[in-house]
């Protein structure tokens, strides 16, 4: 929603218009100082405008909002639809919105802790990429790149170990670190598969924008974003349940064990109303 909020900002927000081509002003300019038929007929050529956003202290206000909700929303969105998928995954009944919230509400705490330093670091990342990108520094934008990898798998597991385990923040993000590299063929697979899939549907999009059709535009936002959650957990929840779960559940649980053996598991079926 909040994402949203700020494309409504953009489209509905203030506007002015721009020329298309960066040659239009030089060429306005010598059309000032000097009696040219050929120049003026050239300059109509360049003088096509379009209507692009305007940076008011409105808009940067509803954006720092907007992005206020994202960072205070982030974690508790990621543990709900994380509870939801995993059920789906199990095969458990699920109930969308009160397991959505039910997951919210047995993870509040770490829900919001984690998702504080997932968004700082995914925007941190995000912003260094394009930073090397641009200054064209190729060998710390592969570095990046690689970190970047890496981080994508470890949250592929991250809320995952927080809804299933009592576990401690450091642990999850320590043990999510050691899954990427246990499970780094699924989690390759299921890599290649969301990129594929994001790839589908930008080509999709951008050839039906050639015809004058957005609703390619829009119909992703119904499934898209589940069905990428949904390969995440196709993924990981094995890993979990091969190194965490299955030699450990009919022992009681050591809560002094560290590691990989740390956390109890908490319970499995949803909660109705």
């Amino acid at each position: 929603a909040p994402i949203i909020g700020v494309i409504v900002l953009f489209v509905f927000g203030a506007s002015t218009y721009n020329v298309t081509s960066p040659l239009y002003a030089p060429m306005y300019g010598i059309s000032k100082l000097v009696e040219s038929p050929a120049l003026l007929s050239r300059l109509d050529l360049f003088a096509e405008q379009y209507k692009a956003p305007l940076i008011t202290p409105f808009m940067l206000i509803g954006i720092a909002v907007l992005a206020l909700i994202l960072l205070i929303t982030f974690g508790w969105q990621n543990v709900g639809a994380a509870y939801v998928l995993r059920g789906l995954y199990r095969g458990d009944p699920v109930f969308v919105f009160t397991d959505f919230f039910y997951g919210i509400k047995k993870n509040l705490k770490q829900g919001f802790v984690i998702g504080v330093i997932d968004f700082i670091c995914s925007a941190v990342l995000i912003f260094d990429i394009y930073y090397f990108y641009t200054s064209g520094s190729s060998i710390m934008l592969g570095i990046l790149v690689a970190v970047s990898i890496i981080y994508i798998f470890m949250r592929f597991y991250i809320y995952q170990l927080i809804i299933t385990f009592d576990i401690k923040i450091f642990k999850a993000i320590k043990n999510a670190l050691i899954f990427s590299i246990l499970g780094i063929i699924r989690n390759t697979i299921a890599g290649v598969g969301i990129v594929l899939i994001i790839a589908i549907h930008a080509v999709l999009a951008l050839f039906a924008l050639g015809y004058g059709i957005s609703i390619p535009l829009v119909v992703p936002f119904i499934y898209i974003l589940s069905l990428l959650g949904f390969i995440s957990v196709y993924a990981a929840y094995p890993v979990i349940e091969k190194y965490m779960i299955k030699p450990y559940e009919n022992e009681p649980t050591d809560d002094e064990d560290d590691g990989l053996n740390e956390g109890s598991e908490q319970a499995t079926t949803s909660e109705t109303n």
